[in-house]
């Protein structure tokens, strides 16, 4: 053995001591060898600092997601992944050895032993697994915005109309009280109401936005909106010992990526707004793990994305880890690439002049390595090994290193439909929220008040509620006047993740999510 290569084996070790709660991703890579003793790991108890995958397609990003969610649930941590394909199903059934897998597990001195994982199928159209749903007051303007695809204006005006509904007592559960009061407030009895105490909403805005929820309901997506809503602390659930892993399978709606990744957003919200504060814990209390990343950050306002970085800075605190997953670290913006402190970092290939400037990019954000050229060593990992540096325990990047990773324990793709089918229809989660239920809400009261309305038009007047607020400013000139940002904990944006104050909702006690 070379002076170079023990040197090498013993500054691994140093970096990657097999001590404590660990997660083991393989052994290190020096010129072209594989050294089994150089180990690489991951340890638990940084984990809720958060992490990055990266790669180009095809080089193993998602079977490294499913070995990362495998030995975090034999840890007993609970992961919640998006699967964006349906294809990590596979891990509810041991995997079954093959000539590479052997092959593998000999050059890393880890035996193979198959092994089967709890999984919980969930799913945004109902079909492949429990439905997943939010209310539409959870959701919120914001959240709810960018789904419908609205500009600054139409946001603002949906905000008003939050405002309202918190206001006046008018619970938005669906979508269809949502479009009941945005009639109410444009064209029927509560349009003059509105204009004096908010600002008018004219014809062809709120027209917009009646187009927008349309076309979510055309497309079959006007589920995920309603009661019973779905209840985070089913995430952090356990199933003999091991943490159960549930799958959001969008495999049916990847066409609506500002969909899902506005929904995983509104999931994180509500983790960092309910979970109570816990500092840091020897294992995370969840990891979430979100595939193709880029489409959370795409077409994104500055606003949303400030958002996103705030809760990804503080959701640790919670004892939540969140990896991201996605083909380059240049699809992340800098200020949440920044608090990414775990790499894993898979092959990049230069086709483009644009790829080229991706590549130095990622080159600047590792720490320098005596023993890579790191340029040389992004292009040339085959498939399965990746370059490696993770935070030690006193928060401090390792030792960057080029590692074949072991293999996956469970089977490496979708169970078979029938099997799927039957998961499904036998999890408790299924039963729980496959019941859609329909309460009172702003479409009944409504609709009651302008039946009222009819019988006796001379007997409508304004509450007492509305007449005290004749002095406030304009809702539309103070949206239009200041940032979102700057709005946050402010009455009009109590909802900005959802849960505006006056609905009790999950388990906030009947406050919104900002205390109020």
């Amino acid at each position: 053995m070379s002076d170079q290569t023990q040197n090498f084996i013993e500054k691994v070790k140093a970096a990657y001591p097999a001590q404590g709660a660990y997660i083991y991703l393989g052994a290190g890579i020096l010129n072209a060898e594989v050294l089994a003793d150089a180990e690489v790991n991951l340890y638990l108890h940084m984990m809720n600092r958060h992490g990055l995958v990266a790669g180009a397609t095809g080089t193993g990003k998602t079977r490294t997601l499913q070995l990362l969610a495998e030995q975090l649930s034999d840890a007993g941590v609970p992961v919640f992944m998006l699967d964006v394909k349906g294809d990590l199903s596979g891990l509810y059934q041991p995997g079954e050895s093959n000539p590479k897998i052997e092959e593998r597990a000999k050059i890393l001195n880890r035996p193979f032993v198959p092994t089967a994982y709890p999984i919980e199928p969930y799913s945004l159209s109902g079909k492949l697994g429990a439905q997943m749903r939010a209310t539409i007051l959870e959701f919120g303007p914001t959240l709810l915005a960018k789904i419908l695809d609205l500009n600054d204006t139409q946001t603002g005006v949906l905000s008003v109309i939050f405002k309202y509904a918190d206001d006046n007592k008018l619970p938005l559960i669906d979508l269809n009280d949502l479009k009941k009061l945005i009639s109410y407030l444009s064209d029927g009895p509560g349009k003059d109401e509105i204009k004096a105490d908010y600002g008018s909403i004219s014809s062809s805005t709120s027209g917009t936005i009646l187009r927008k929820i349309v076309t979510i309901e055309q497309q079959g997506l006007s589920q995920i909106f309603g009661e019973p809503s779905f209840d985070i602390e089913d995430l952090l659930q356990k199933t003999d010992g091991k943490g159960t892993i549930s799958l959001l399978n969008i495999s049916d709606v990847q066409n609506q990526p500002k969909l899902y990744s506005t929904f995983l957003l509104s999931l994180l919200a509500e983790l960092f707004y309910n979970l109570p504060e816990v500092g840091d814990l020897d294992q995370p209390k969840l990891v979430f793990f979100i595939d193709e990343a880029h489409l959370l950050f795409k077409e994104s306002s500055k606003a949303f994305l400030e958002q996103i970085e705030t809760i990804i800075r503080l959701i640790r605190s919670k004892g939540v880890g969140v990896f991201f997953c996605t083909q380059s670290p240049t699809d992340i913006p800098e200020s949440v690439l920044s608090q990414l402190g775990n790499r894993i970092q898979h092959a990049l290939r230069v086709f483009t002049p644009n790829d080229a400037d991706a590549l130095k990019k990622t080159v600047n954000t590792y720490p320098t390595s005596t023993f890579y050229k790191i340029d040389k060593v992004l292009t040339s990992l085959g498939t399965g090994q990746a370059l490696i540096t993770v935070l030690n325990e006193k928060g401090i990047p390792t030792e960057v290193t080029a590692t074949m990773l072991t293999p996956p324990k469970a089977v490496m793709g979708p169970l078979n439909s029938s099997d799927y089918e039957q998961l499904v229809l036998s999890s408790p989660m299924n039963k729980k929220y496959g019941t859609t239920i329909d309460p009172e809400s702003a479409y009944e009261i409504l609709t009651k008040r302008l039946n009222d309305q009819q019988s006796a038009p001379s007997s409508v007047t304004k509450s007492s509620e509305t007449n005290s607020k004749k002095e406030e400013k304009s809702v539309i000139e103070q949206i239009m006047g200041a940032s979102i940002t700057k709005q946050i904990g402010k009455e009009i944006v109590r909802g900005l993740f959802g849960m505006l104050s006056g609905k009790k909702t999950r388990n906030t006690g009947g406050k919104g999510i900002f205390g109020f």
